[in-house]
């Protein structure tokens, strides 16, 4: 029990160790690395040495599938340039366990001393997070070589002895257990140590060695499907790309297993060194071979897994990565990325709106308001996805960008909620009573919304940017559509004045609806207020001034000696 227990602490002080390390060079170099990904992965060769250095710096490849997944998942990387990492992959973690065999028992001590002594001391800056990253590499070495050593006993075991004399070189058999193996140790690499091991002791014969060598490679590929249970369909077509690769090599190297194995027991070598060395040149040999097959592979996985309808007809977030709240910043990027899809519905939504005004329009209508359950869906998700990245881990910048997220998201939100209700307005009062806007008011309100739509997209640019320039464009249009509001409030009283019949039978729907548009572009010019606040200290006085004199000067770019007081 007590052995059991030993193997089981192993493995999850590997997990942990993964997940350690993972997490600190997403904190250190998350933005790089979400960069490098998304643009320069076109071509084979360096995607494919991409997914060797990183499996060999994470010593996991399922860590590598975590990482690429989370990518393809999140739309920055496309799906064959992630089935070329993941080949390169293979061939890291097979490298990988070839430098395990070397005497590396000081490494671990000291990759956590010093990681230690650097997260404490500096545990907010770079070479603390990087500290970080060492402390989990020494617990990953020091976890590798507990599963092994806690794995012994057991293997000695009467029953499990029985259990590897039943394996007589049948390699589905084989490959099934190693399997086993690599699912139990949560890790290929840890299965393959443990089978150089055993063949090492003259527990296993070779043909069973090599049998189990094929099948960690199966199990790590599970590992990987697994792993991406939570992520999208796109996120998962990788992991099942990469399990049939490993089924494929094992049905291509099963007929040559035997004869393999008569000239590998000819060479004067040890079973360690035999096991290792197969697991590398067999890892190698697979990825090189199916290296021009990614494209194929990806239209494969396309069509296995093709995107799902959605049933209920409102939108899903596409962007709320999971795996990505352990790294503030990817997190933040994502809910970000969300945020302005949110926006892009919204305008959408006005659009519908503008085809509603100028006549009867029932399937826009209905379009609307379903576009409107899209962004309260979306909404709650962003609100719930911020709500779970870790605070402690954010810093100042992060955590103005979290409250600018919040706000944004609030606002439009909110925008989408007073859209509905200006429909509602105008199917209550004019579509219902077959009134019309006259021609010159129709136009007002035409231009006022085309206004809108401008002032969303500039805020939307700003929100993302952060410009102070386009922030300070973006308040003068404020002040120019506040000034534009009044203008067209005064024309339609003048038309009352002069009883234009349509004007007087729409009058309050019209003024209601310039009053909804002066509020939603309150909404959608909001973003330039942060902006300017991490820009210029003066810039909220400046931003604040409503006063009809000031708008119209900066609106225009008229000095404020040249502007006329308002007629009263």
């Amino acid at each position: 029990m007590l052995t059991l227990l030993n193997l089981l602490s192993a493995v999850a002080l590997l997990i942990w160790g993964t997940h350690i390390v993972r997490t600190g060079i997403l904190r250190v170099y998350g933005s790089q690395l979400r960069k490098i990904l998304s643009h320069n992965m076109n071509t084979r060769t360096l995607a494919f040495a991409s997914g060797i250095g990183v499996t060999a710096l994470v010593q996991s490849s399922n860590a590598t599938a975590l990482l690429v997944t989370s990518f393809v998942g999140q739309g920055l990387m496309a799906l064959t340039p992630a089935l070329t990492i993941m080949l390169g992959a293979d061939i890291g973690t097979a490298l990988m366990a070839r430098v395990l065999t070397l005497d590396l028992s000081w490494l671990s001590p000291l990759l956590i001393f010093l990681g230690v002594i650097f997260f404490l001391s500096r545990k907010q800056s770079r070479a603390g997070q990087l500290g970080r990253v060492a402390i989990g590499l020494g617990l990953v070495v020091l976890a590798l070589e507990l599963i092994v050593s806690a794995a012994l006993p057991i293997t000695e075991a009467h029953g499990i002895k029985v259990l590897f004399q039943s394996l007589t070189g049948d390699v589905l058999l084989d490959a099934l257990v190693g399997a086993l193996f690599a699912l139990i140790s949560y890790s290929s690499l840890a299965a393959v140590l443990l089978t150089a091991t055993m063949a090492s002791a003259g527990l296993i014969s070779l043909p069973v060695a090599l049998g189990l060598v094929i099948g960690a490679n199966i199990g790590s590929g599970i590992l990987a499907l697994l792993s991406s249970s939570m992520q999208t369909e796109a996120g998962r077509r990788v992991a099942v790309g990469s399990l049939l690769y490993k089924v494929i090599g094992l049905l291509l190297i099963s007929p040559f297993i035997h004869p393999l194995v008569h000239w590998l027991s000819s060479l004067k070598i040890s079973p360690q060194t035999l096991v290792i060395g197969f697991h590398l040149a067999y890892n190698t040999s697979r990825c090189l071979l199916m290296l021009p097959t990614v494209n194929v592979m990806a239209r494969f996985c396309n069509w296995l897994l093709p995107d799902r309808e959605l049933d209920n007809g409102v939108a899903k977030p596409r962007h709320l990565d999971m795996t990505a709240l352990d790294t503030p910043s990817l997190a933040l990027n994502n809910a970000v990325r969300e945020t302005l899809r949110v926006g892009d519905i919204v305008e959408t939504m006005l659009n519908h709106f503008l085809v509603i005004l100028r006549g009867p329009q029932p399937l826009a209508a209905k379009e609307l308001r379903r576009l409107g359950d899209d962004v309260d869906a979306l909404y709650s998700a962003v609100k719930l996805y911020l709500a779970q990245v870790p605070g402690e881990a954010l810093g100042d910048h992060d955590r103005r960008r979290w409250a600018e997220i919040i706000e944004l998201s609030v606002d439009l939100q909110q925008a989408a909620d007073l859209i509905e209700r200006m429909l509602g307005k105008v199917q209550n009062q004019k579509t219902a009573q077959q009134l019309s806007f006259s021609e010159s008011g129709l136009q007002e309100l035409t231009d006022m919304l085309r206004q809108l739509m401008a002032n969303l997209r500039l805020g939307l640019s700003v929100f993302l940017s952060g410009d102070p320039h386009s922030a300070r464009q973006l308040l003068r249009e404020k002040r120019r559509f506040r000034l534009q509001e009044r203008q067209m409030a005064h024309a339609h009283v003048h038309r009352l004045h002069h009883n234009v019949v349509q004007s007087i039978e729409t009058s309050s729907l019209h003024l209601e609806l310039i009053a909804d548009m002066k509020r939603l572009n309150s909404l959608f010019c909001s973003s330039a207020y942060a902006a300017l606040e991490s820009h210029e200290h003066g810039a909220m006085a400046d931003a604040d001034d409503d006063r009809p004199e000031v708008a119209e000067q900066q609106a225009n770019d008229v000095p404020l000696h040249e502007v006329k007081p308002a007629a009263r």
